[in-house]
């Protein structure tokens, strides 16, 4: 599946660029085709550059806590969750604690901590892979929950639209809230169905009645707070729990009368083994996603899209925000570029930006997330992940439209 989508963006960049040149739309098509791959080349290797300081702290501290006992305990706690999603896992294994670790990042907006912790999470699940080369179900769940999770504080979608002189920053909170819980259920029922696990469990219904009641219980806590105030507080909470995490790493440490700062350094020199070793799968997927969006092909789409819209009877205002929803699962960069330009457009606080903040807040970078995750232990097959992954971007991307026809139209 990934090589067939990989090799579909070079051949369907290369036709549409041949046409372009022929036609003479655009003669310099082939031009910027090729400064598009070497842009992409570079920023592969700069992304896994930048990720070396953040990768070495966090895998430092993991492994004080590890040794602390503090991430053995986090797996004993969430054991009888994980052991009906991940049945293969053994009960008090170290990847269910970097797996908690890193959805709770997620779902706080902790995006400099999620990314090192998720990192550390698959590396974990491999070390159980009797196939190296494939992808297990444990792990496609994870990477599945981990694209789609729920984020509760978009902070990074309020300050965007603050800067941009949005009126009401956090407007579009809950249209975010409903489109990215929709996108992590259709994204655990998928994995669920092929992967055939029980959801109907009694125990994992009682997960999900307490997860209900506390998104509800933060949900209310968030709209009773000033619009204005929002993203500063959210932000402030955001990084006291990173901070304090921190901590509580070190403390587990000291309590068990560890040599902290030799263990930290111990875990810090896997940090640059990881960020250098996803540098080819990240090119790969970079180039790729470069060449199709500089060939034309995602405004061919998109126009194709305005024209069945319209021809459907239906209205076409959101359709102007869709480039965001093509990259988003391409591109993070790509998507926020996307979403600024939609801003300056068409205005911050009008219909298509409303649309495209939402659309950005929905989901994760699923091709991003599943070329550095699996990259980063080698895995090239990747089973049902992409299909999965998809359908969760799908139901986000949807649901993000219908919210925000809601709430804005």
């Amino acid at each position: 599946m990934l090589n067939i989508l990989w090799l579909s963006f070079f051949f369907l960049a290369f036709i549409s660029a041949l046409w372009q040149w022929l036609t003479g739309s655009n003669p310099e098509v082939f031009s910027e085709l090729v400064a598009a791959s070497f842009e992409m080349a570079n920023l592969a290797v700069e992304i896994a550059i930048g990720l070396i300081g953040v990768m070495a702290l966090w895998l430092g501290l993991f492994r004080i806590a590890e040794h602390g006992g503090l991430i053995a305990i986090i797996s004993r706690g969430m054991a009888p969750l994980f052991k009906r999603l991940m049945p293969e896992v053994p009960a008090n294994h170290p990847a269910l604690g970097s797996v908690t670790m890193n959805l709770a990042a997620n779902f706080l907006g902790l995006d400099n901590a999620a990314t090192p912790m998720g990192l550390k999470a698959m590396n974990d699940l491999q070390t159980l892979n009797p196939d190296p080369d494939t992808a297990t179900n444990a792990q496609i769940l994870f990477l599945v929950l981990n694209t789609s999770s729920v984020t509760l504080l978009p902070v990074t979608i309020f300050l965007y639209r603050a800067q941009q002189g949005s009126l009401e920053p956090a407007a579009v909170f809950l249209p975010i809230l409903m489109a990215t819980s929709a996108s992590t259920l259709v994204g655990l029922m998928s994995v669920a169905w092929v992967q055939k696990l029980k959801l109907r469990d009694p125990v994992l219904m009682a997960w999900f009645a307490g997860f209900a009641l506390f998104l509800a219980a933060a949900l209310s806590w968030i709209v009773s707070q000033p619009a204005d105030l929002l993203a500063t507080r959210s932000a402030l909470i955001g990084n006291l729990l990173l901070f304090s995490i921190i901590v509580l790493f070190l403390v587990s440490g000291v309590q068990r009368k560890l040599d902290c700062y030799s263990l930290f350094i111990e875990g810090a020199k896997e940090g640059f083994t990881v960020a250098i070793k996803i540098i080819p799968f990240l090119l790969a997927m970079l180039v790729g996603i470069g060449v199709f969006r500089a060939s034309g092909c995602l405004d061919i789409i998109l126009d194709g899209v305005r024209w069945t819209v319209s021809m459907l009877g239906f209205n076409t205002d959101f359709v102007e925000a869709l480039p965001t929803a093509f990259m988003k699962p391409l591109s993070g960069s790509g998507a926020r570029a996307m979403m600024l330009e939609t801003m300056n457009t068409y205005g911050v606080d009008s219909f298509p930006a409303r649309v495209a903040a939402t659309l950005q807040g929905s989901t994760e970078t699923t091709f991003y997330v599943l070329a550095v995750y699996f990259g980063s232990v080698g895995i090239r097959k990747t089973r049902h992940a992409i299909a999965c992954g998809l359908a969760a971007d799908c139901a986000g991307i949807v649901t993000a439209i219908a919210a925000c026809y809601w709430f804005f139209a």
